[in-house]
């Protein structure tokens, strides 16, 4: 296949992120008296909103939002993070503007990793602040597109996750996964790494155009 634009996920698909979103969790978990495996459980399947109202149905969900983002945020200036093998090398390669980061996470988070990791940022970061629905809804992929002045259809996915495949089918596009031991369903096409899908997910663009030859004196 080939493609123009490459959208990818964040935490799970460049960013392993499993101990970080775990440890969170447990510390939120702790200041309300409640078990931190049974909270993270929930956390896994769910939206926080949802979760809250799971696991601790009597608190104000404002409030729990908000010690959460503080715990995230304090997570990102202290916690220890490593992106998949691969990520570097194969966001580094990529040409500007063909490629843009879609995460349920928040920009300012996403930022904050990344610098701490070492990986190349986009021109263009579709977070959770900038749609009303968040995945397994198609609207942070299309948005994606709308902003890269790019067609679905011309679009790969690269996604570890079931909600964010669903996201990327229901826009019309292209999914590819990996990081996971078999494929979510839906998946065009699945890899057990990032580092084994890397030169095939950059293939999908095709040679790159070569220069202009310069005018003659």
């Amino acid at each position: 296949m080939t493609s123009k634009f490459i959208l990818f996920d964040v935490d799970g698909t460049l960013m392993d992120a499993v101990a970080n979103q775990r440890r969170v969790w447990h510390a939120w978990a702790a200041r309300h008296g409640l078990d931190g495996d049974e909270v993270y459980a929930v956390a896994l399947r769910t939206r926080p909103v949802e979760t809250f109202a799971a696991v601790a149905p009597g608190l104000d969900p404002d409030a729990c939002l908000a010690l959460l983002h503080e715990l995230e945020d304090e997570d990102v200036r202290t916690g220890t993070y490593s992106a998949f093998d691969g990520a570097a090398d194969l966001l580094t390669a990529l040409p500007p503007g063909s490629w843009a980061l879609v995460t349920s996470n928040y920009e300012h988070r996403v930022r904050g990793r990344f610098e701490r990791t070492g990986l190349p940022l986009p021109h263009l970061i579709v977070d959770a602040a900038s749609v009303h629905e968040g995945k397994p809804s198609p609207a942070p992929y299309l948005l994606a597109a709308e902003k890269l002045g790019a067609e679905p259809a011309d679009c790969l996915v690269v996604e570890d996750a079931p909600s964010g495949v669903r996201s990327g089918l229901a826009a019309g596009m292209t999914v590819w996964t990996v990081n996971a031991p078999a494929a979510p369903e839906g998946s065009h096409r699945h890899f057990s790494s990032l580092a084994e899908a890397a030169p095939e997910i950059h293939a999908t663009l095709g040679p790159l155009p070569l220069p202009l030859p310069l005018p003659l004196p």
